[in-house]
């Protein structure tokens, strides 16, 4: 089993975001037996929280369930995961403080982002929901080129 873990700040925006997408594309594909996906935050802020009310309603505009509670990323997670998603930079960096650096594992999400590769997943935590539709654009066309290189690397 293939262990995907996407990590933003509070974990309740864009983590959670990207791992109700991801799950949706997994069961689509029918991978959902041979990939699984979780996410986190650096920061203990909303430790068994729900997602915020925007990254909900925009999950549900694209008809995606989101089921998820926050959870603080840590150490175990490197060795439970085989790809570490920070959603910027701040959160690589925070990463690399808990895990060390391990850049065969721990990925910044834009860089399968066709149109940003590289660039930070803006926070939209004090925008209001174009900025979450925003996430979900950019998330949604990374995901699709981060599933396209794993069905190639692990030939699914």
């Amino acid at each position: 089993m293939i262990k995907v873990l996407f990590v933003c700040l509070g974990n309740i925006c864009r983590s959670p975001l990207a791992e109700a997408i991801f799950k949706k594309k997994l069961e689509i594909e029918q991978l959902a037996h041979k990939i699984s996906c979780d996410s986190a935050g650096t920061a203990n802020y909303h430790v068994g929280e729900n997602p915020d009310p925007r990254t909900v309603e925009i999950a549900e505009k694209h008809g995606i369930p989101v089921n998820h509670k926050g959870q603080q990323f840590k150490k175990h997670h490197s060795e439970e995961f085989d790809y570490l998603f920070a959603m910027d930079g701040s959160n690589y960096k925070n990463m690399v403080s808990e895990i060390g650096n391990d850049p065969d594992k721990l990925i910044l999400m834009r860089n399968f982002d066709p149109f940003g590769k590289g660039e930070d997943v803006p926070d939209p935590w004090y925008g209001g929901i174009n900025g979450f539709e925003n996430v979900y654009q950019i998330l949604d066309r990374s995901l699709d080129k981060f599933l396209d290189h794993l069905k190639e690397k692990h030939d699914l």
